[in-house]
């Protein structure tokens, strides 16, 4: 509204969108895309334009689990390495977990399996490390053998846990030198523990990371280590960054 104070025209309270004063807004003279639009999940379930892995319901997403059967819970248990017959490159990836609830073992040898990205080039770890010691970089949630997650979020043997994962691949230029690294964010229980952490390379644990050129896109695979660990609704979304392009108005206009 306007205001007249002693011959002096004051602007009080005139609030536009985004809480800002109405007025001028810059223009950075690029055009936008509409962002699509996509509807969140209730109650658990995955968002619309996700591609549901694992509900439940059987293995047609997966090699190598053949045969396999699911445990009368809903959840499934690893008995070996199985990957999407789909083939993945910028995702954000939800699954989850639960280690057993017998404990046996301890450091590695305890609910050990993992996350493997992009053909298992680079993995997110999968631990029991409730109370169970290991060198950082191999815990529960690290990116193996490159960096521990900020906090440990893990919830006791055999209760369920969840991973949230967006995962930006690296890319190549036409004669295989690496041009971009690969990226990673990673929520364990809804706790943010990997933060945009740069991957240095593949995730191994005899060698120095290096990166070697792949493909743009390679199947997820669940890792085995020889634990009985547990999954259960495993659901991904492939996203790609809106793409602006110079051509509209640039300076500022009134609103």
């Amino acid at each position: 509204m306007w205001k007249w104070l002693l011959g002096v025209v004051v602007v009080v309270g005139v609030v536009g969108t985004g809480g800002r004063l109405l007025g001028q807004r810059y223009l950075a003279g690029i055009i936008w895309p509409e962002p699509p639009v996509v509807t969140p999940g209730e109650n658990g379930n995955p968002p619309s334009d996700a591609i549901v892995l694992f509900d439940g319901k059987g293995f047609e997403e997966w090699k190598g689990a053949e045969g396999w059967k699911v445990d009368e819970d809903g959840g499934f248990t690893v008995k070996g390495v199985i990957q999407t017959k789909r083939s993945f490159g910028d995702i954000q990836l939800h699954v989850e977990f639960a280690t057993p609830k017998e404990v046996k073992g301890q450091g590695q040898g305890r609910g050990n399996n993992g996350i493997g990205l992009m053909g298992a080039h680079y993995e997110i770890q999968v631990l029991d490390s409730y109370n169970n010691k290991t060198y950082p970089e191999g815990q529960c949630a690290a990116v193996y053998n490159q960096r521990p997650p900020m906090v440990n979020a893990c919830r006791k043997p055999g209760e369920w846990q969840s991973y949230d994962i967006i995962f930006t691949a690296p890319r190549f230029n036409s004669e295989g030198k690496l041009q971009k690294p690969a990226y990673v964010t990673v929520l364990h229980n809804g706790v943010l523990v990997q933060n945009h952490t740069e991957i240095l390379g593949d995730t191994a644990y005899d060698h120095a990371p290096t990166y070697k050129r792949h493909a743009d896109k390679l199947p997820l695979v669940l890792m085995y280590h020889g634990n009985p660990v547990r999954f259960r609704n495993i659901w991904v979304r492939e996203f790609q960054e809106l793409q602006g392009k110079p051509g509209g108005k640039k300076g500022t206009e009134r609103k």
